[in-house]
């Protein structure tokens, strides 16, 4: 595939990696399966059920087997369709068909598998159509130059979701746990429901948006959070690329507010659902401006602009959901129907790869040749 030619419909190769990619996803669903323990999330084993899972892997499969013929017919080409098919014949050799789940062991440690794969298949689900039939960047394909890049961050920050849940959470824990909340816990889960959520929302944004702040505002943290935004082709792959000391310091202050006040498991969960979708939204490749609600959600037009490449546009919409949070401190940003121009980092170059990017800001900043930075960052 060229990284410069845009996929489209009715050519052949859509329908061809959508086959490989069910394919892949039921593939990784057997090892789930077989290694529950290992492979799996309790907490999330607590939600989907293995009959609905097993549905799905069967559905997957056939779908995939459909999409590959459907490829076959439209490109007269088999590469696509025997990739699909191969391995889908594979997970169906190793029991995709016939698998069933079994009781789970409680185990000290595990990797979020089946989190990455329910995860992927729903933005996949909702973000590629998106992009695909009403894109703002019409010649941006879905395979650019650092798309391997991005989708090894998303990987990486699912599978390892138990650790980055444990670390993130500690701050919180340490410097609150020893306070009698109880109280406060029973208070805020009496309040109405959408009170409770909009108190959730507003308080991690606040939180979030003065830690984003001051990643912006002092060069050392500037380094690792720079990583983020120095991607040049927004979409929905790209708010994954996220530093991991980004991700320890940003998601270790949104816990603070959802420990201290004690939300209700209902109202935690919609907002990790509504925030899962919506950073994914915030970043993507659409023309889409969802009219007046721009002004009460941030849209992706406005989490562009944080991320323009022009330096007289840097320091603006620090906020994730609320825009009202940066007019209140002055860093609000919305010019109309206008998009920038560009995005990424002017000033600095970065390695390719997620190994090198992870490693790069302890050894260098990206912006001098040494460690001893004197000039702020005006982000």
């Amino acid at each position: 595939m060229s990284p410069n030619k845009r996929l489209k419909v009715g050519q052949g190769q859509i329908s061809g990696y959508i086959s490989i990619f069910l394919s892949i996803l039921a593939l990784l669903g057997i090892f789930c399966f077989r290694y529950p323990e290992q492979l799996t999330t309790p907490e999330f084993r607590e939600i989907y059920t293995e009959e609905v899972v097993e549905m799905m892997m069967t559905v997957g499969i056939i779908t995939s087997f459909f999409f590959a013929v459907l490829s076959l017919i439209l490109s007269k080409r088999i590469k696509w369709a025997l990739i699909g098919t191969s391995i889908a014949a594979v997970a169906i050799i190793l029991g995709a068909f016939t698998v069933e789940g079994r009781s789970v062991e409680k185990t000290n440690w595990h990797f979020g598998l089946d989190w990455m794969i329910l995860d992927l298949l729903l933005m996949t689900a909702i973000f590629i159509p998106l992009e695909l039939f009403f894109p703002k960047n019409k010649s941006q394909t879905k395979f650019h130059e650092e798309w391997r890049t991005d989708l090894m961050y998303f990987v990486i920050s699912h599978l390892f979701i138990q650790f980055f849940g444990i670390v993130t959470q500690k701050p919180a824990v340490l410097f609150f746990g020893w306070i009698g909340l109880e109280q406060l816990h029973l208070w805020i889960q009496n309040l109405p429901f959408i009170l409770a959520l909009f108190l959730a929302f507003f308080t991690t944004d606040l939180f979030q948006y003065w830690a984003h702040r001051f990643f912006h505002t002092r060069v050392y943290l500037w380094r690792f959070h720079s990583i983020h935004h120095s991607t040049k082709s927004m979409d929905w792959l790209a708010g994954s690329r996220t530093h991991f000391m980004d991700i320890f310091f940003t998601r270790a202050m949104t816990f603070i507010p959802l420990y201290v006040l004690g939300f209700s498991t209902t109202v935690f969960n919609v907002y990790i659902i509504f925030i899962a979708i919506h950073a994914v939204l915030i970043h993507a490749n659409t023309r889409v401006n969802f009219g007046p609600l721009k002004y009460i959600f941030t849209t992706p037009q406005y989490h562009h602009w944080h991320h323009c490449e022009d330096p007289k546009y840097y320091g603006h919409n620090f906020a994730s959901i609320f825009p009202f949070i940066d007019w209140m401190f002055g860093t609000y940003y919305l010019p109309g129907k206008k998009w920038p121009a560009g995005t990424g980092v002017h000033e600095a170059q970065y390695p390719k790869g997620f190994v090198k990017q992870s490693v790069y800001p302890f050894t260098k900043s990206p912006f001098d040749t040494d460690l001893n930075m004197d000039e702020r960052s005006d982000r």
